[in-house]
């Protein structure tokens, strides 16, 4: 897989462009779409492919190791850990509320009503995972 693909970073974005990495690489591993033992590009490589400084990619990474998502061997490279299914949950559980708040307090901020902010979100719901992958009601 080339990952890069897979990340989006939006230089213009409020978010510093290391916590975009983060979050990136954060949802495809809660995911498993980067599975326990996957490579990850190398720092250099990742930076090249993105168009960034690479001390950004480092700090990313270096958060990263530090929660425990990704294993550094040294002389092999840096890779996905081997996550516990309850590890994986919770980490999608905590991107889940995070990104929960972030919505709660742009719909307060404008003064939209609990009422309309579920519709907007469910609106969204259904525009995003409309011909996805099929996304259940659990």
């Amino acid at each position: 897989m080339t990952m890069h693909n897979f990340l989006d970073v939006d230089p213009s974005a409020a978010a510093p462009i290391w916590r975009q990495i983060e979050d990136g690489m954060r949802r495809l591993v809660a995911s498993s779409r980067l599975p326990a033992g996957a490579v990850v590009p190398s720092v250099r490589e990742l930076a090249k492919a993105l168009r960034v400084n690479p001390a950004t990619v480092s700090k990313a990474y270096r958060r990263l190791t530090d929660a425990g998502l990704l294993t550094v061997r040294r002389g092999e490279g840096t890779f996905v850990s081997d996550l516990s299914k309850v590890e994986r949950d919770e980490e999608r559980q905590r991107l889940l509320r995070d990104g929960a708040a972030t919505y709660i307090r742009v719909a307060a901020s404008v003064g939209a009503s609990r009422g309309e902010a579920k519709r907007s979100m469910e609106e969204a719901w259904k525009r995003e995972t409309e011909g996805g992958e099929g996304v259940s009601d659990d």
